[in-house]
C-alpha cells in the first residue's frame, strides 16, 4: 500500500515540464493495453484503470501549476500597476 501512496506524492515534486512526458507515456501505454484488450491478449485489465487514475492525477497537478503561475502573473501585475 504505501508503493501507491508513493507513486501518487511524487507527482507533486515534478515540473510541468515532466508531467506532460509522463502523461503522454502513460497515455501511450493505455493505448497499447486496449490493443491487447481488443485482441483478447490483456492479462491484467486492472493496469488500464490504475493509468487513467494516474492520468487524471497527472491532469489534476498540471491545472495547480496553471493556477499558481498565473496567480503569481496577477500579483505581478497588481504589484507593477499600484508603483
Amino acid at each position: 500500500m504505501s508503493k501507491k501512496k508513493d507513486d501518487k506524492n511524487n507527482f507533486k515534486d515534478m515540473t510541468a515540464q515532466e508531467l506532460a512526458a509522463k502523461g503522454r507515456d502513460f497515455r501511450h501505454e493505455v493505448f497499447n493495453l486496449r490493443l491487447q484488450q481488443a485482441s483478447a491478449q490483456l492479462e491484467k485489465s486492472a493496469r488500464i484503470r490504475d493509468l487513467r487514475r494516474d492520468i487524471a492525477r497527472i491532469e489534476t497537478q498540471l491545472s495547480a501549476l496553471r493556477i499558481k503561475g498565473a496567480a503569481k502573473e496577477s500579483a505581478k501585475k497588481t504589484a507593477a500597476a499600484k508603483a
